[in-house]
């Protein structure tokens, strides 16, 4: 194993996603400059295109923080440089471990029990072809899509919402019912493993259990955000979530 860990740590790895990552950050300068340019162009004040820049900068940080959980989370199995690579780029916080997952389960193991490359590659291949799917669908389907989202249906003119205020609250609600679905399989009908040599069928609850405490802590933050008013919250509400979650595994799994 810890020759294992070396390789999918690596400088080699380290150094491909440093390489993509700065093409990324010198992509995102070059338009940020082209962007001030542009409102300095239109006649924009530059005092409130620095203020723009400035607030948008300082609100990305605090919802990175759960983007940083996950990776944490997934270069325990993974390594640092594809973990960061992912969630830095085009992967997304909700995909990669359950994508990781299901790869390792097709693969007969667990992502505790990936030790070969051969493995590696394969999980890391399933990663990547799966999460193509958006960049496919952007290119050839998103103009049309912002489209009808963007414009003004004539039941939302008088007062009943269009297709745009349905479609993320349906996409979000299909995603939660996917898993919830799966974590109470595990939990009621459960799945036949080998302990010692022996097939045990096993019952996990722990999925659920998590769902439902992580499920009631973004309830709280809602509540104070949308019923209180205190929208700074929502900068915290995933990564706080997050983490009330993971310290519920652990409890769990100290009982």
């Amino acid at each position: 194993m810890g020759a294992f860990s070396d390789i999918i740590n690596s400088s080699i790895l380290y150094l491909i996603a440093a390489g993509v990552l700065l093409f990324i950050t010198v992509m995102c300068v070059v338009f940020l400059v082209k962007s001030y340019r542009a409102g300095i162009k239109i006649g924009m004040d530059k005092a409130i295109l620095r203020k723009t820049i400035i607030s948008s900068a300082t609100f990305t940080l605090l919802p990175s923080i759960s983007i940083l959980l996950g990776v944490i989370a997934l270069m325990v199995h993974l390594g640092v440089p594809l973990s960061w690579l992912r969630l830095s780029v085009i992967g997304s916080l909700q995909y990669e471990l359950q994508v990781a997952n299901t790869a390792a389960e097709g693969l007969k193991i667990t992502l505790e029990e990936l030790g070969d490359m051969d493995s590696f590659v394969t999980i890391a291949l399933v990663m990547t072809a799966g999460i193509l799917g958006g960049v496919v669908c952007c290119l050839f389907f998103l103009k049309k899509y912002l489209g009808n989202l963007q414009k003004t249906p004539k039941k939302e003119k008088s007062g009943k919402p269009g297709f745009g205020a349905y479609a993320t609250v349906a996409m979000f609600v299909g995603l939660c019912g996917a898993y919830i679905g799966a974590f109470v399989g595990e939990a009621v009908t459960g799945k036949v493993v080998e302990i010692d040599g022996v097939d045990t069928l096993v019952r996990d609850y722990m999925p659920l259990v998590v769902a439902l405490f992580s499920a009631g802590a973004m309830a709280v933050f809602e509540y104070f955000v949308q019923k209180k008013g205190k929208t700074v919250l929502e900068n915290f509400s995933l990564a706080c979530s997050m983490l009330i979650a993971m310290a519920t595994a652990v409890l769990i799994s100290l009982i």
